[in-house]
């Protein structure tokens, strides 16, 4: 992916991390499959939901890594090979995946569930501890 321009600015020092993000999210973007919505929960956080019709809890995982969200499905040989079977039409997609999202830091994901061929993941952004330091004041002289 070529670089962004606007980062590449001497005047925009530190920055690299952001390029980084926005470079990530636009290579998760381009990708389609499976079909996905992500949806504001009511509690603040975030859930979402992947079409993953025909994928069973263990041909499926969830990880969380390098802050991005990282879910993968991997088809398992059912025993018969495509060659053995008689297709009239074939439209459902047999194939793995990966699917990433890129989190904002503190994002965490909570839980995830396979309901009727949808997988869904909640995620949510806990409210950062209240830190009070007290910084000592020494006298001069």
């Amino acid at each position: 992916m070529t670089r962004t321009i606007l980062f590449d600015s001497p005047f925009l020092l530190g920055f690299e991390h952001t390029r980084d993000l926005i470079e990530r999210a636009a290579k998760a973007a381009s990708e389609s499959y499976p079909p996905y919505n992500v949806e504001q929960a009511e509690n603040g956080g975030v859930r979402i939901t992947l079409a993953v019709a025909g994928f069973s809890p263990e041909q499926l995982q969830v990880t969380v890594e390098g802050g991005q969200l990282i879910v993968a499905g991997k088809r398992d040989a059912d025993g018969r090979s495509d060659a053995e079977r008689a297709f009239l039409h074939r439209g459902i997609a047999a194939r793995g995946f990966v699917r990433t999202f890129v989190l904002a830091e503190g994002m965490e994901a909570q839980a995830a569930t396979l309901e009727h061929g949808l997988l869904h993941i909640d995620l949510a952004r806990p409210e950062p501890e209240r830190l009070i330091r007290r910084i000592p004041i020494r006298s001069a002289g």
